[in-house]
């Protein structure tokens, strides 16, 4: 029987859409070309890293995955995304894995860190996108999975806005970790700062009210 370890290890193995250049292109066009119809602007301004946690936020709302496909198809990385198993269960579960998605079982205990930590000194090229508030409810606090997952692979943590005020999409900060969890959760989160999600009324902690 095979355990949730085994399962994520291998969402990052199998072949996924980033393994056709060409496929990813269209995706970006097509998604980023629909948006911007729609009056939204995805900054050029990319990290020069080749690997990295991307986190972002504010995420209220399940608009803010299509807004991710698009920006991800523009990264030029190998790109993974976490999110909840019961998402993968379903016609749907071979998609998102195919568009690098890695079922994670909150209620399990494993050390899915330092997996993740591993997977980043494995290879040469790797973007991990994370949401950190969990939820698109509001919360009174990150959780910290991401920060121990960059801090572990001694990669940066790029902070990506959705700002559905501005329609706008951009990285508000990158940064390398220090090993104090609370000072630099400070100053990530303070760079979210005028950053409005789609329901603006659950995104308080990100905007740093």
């Amino acid at each position: 029987m095979k355990t949730e370890s085994c399962a994520e290890q291998g969402a990052i193995q199998q072949k996924t859409i980033c393994d056709h250049p060409r496929l990813l292109r269209w995706v970006h066009r097509t998604f980023a070309g629909g948006f911007g119809l729609r009056g939204w602007r995805f900054e050029q301004r990319l990290s020069s890293a080749r690997k990295y946690v991307l986190i972002v936020a504010p995420h209220t709302s399940n608009w803010d995955f299509f807004l991710l496909v698009a920006m991800g198809a523009a990264l030029r990385r190998k790109v993974h995304f976490m999110a909840k198993h019961s998402l993968f269960i379903g016609p749907f579960g071979p998609l998102l894995k195919w568009l690098g998605g890695i079922p994670v079982d909150r209620g399990q205990r494993h050390n899915f860190v330092e997996q993740m930590a591993a997977e980043f000194s494995q290879r040469d090229d790797m973007v991990l996108i994370i949401t950190p508030e969990g939820t698109r409810g509001r919360v009174e606090q990150w959780k910290c999975g991401f920060y121990h997952i960059a801090h572990g692979a001694g990669v940066p943590v790029v902070a990506l806005g959705l700002d559905y005020g501005a329609r706008q999409i951009r990285i508000v900060s990158e940064t390398r970790t220090t090993g104090d969890l609370e000072a630099d959760l400070r100053v990530i989160t303070a760079s979210y700062r005028g950053v409005v999600g789609r329901h603006p009324e659950l995104d308080g902690f990100a905007r740093g009210d």
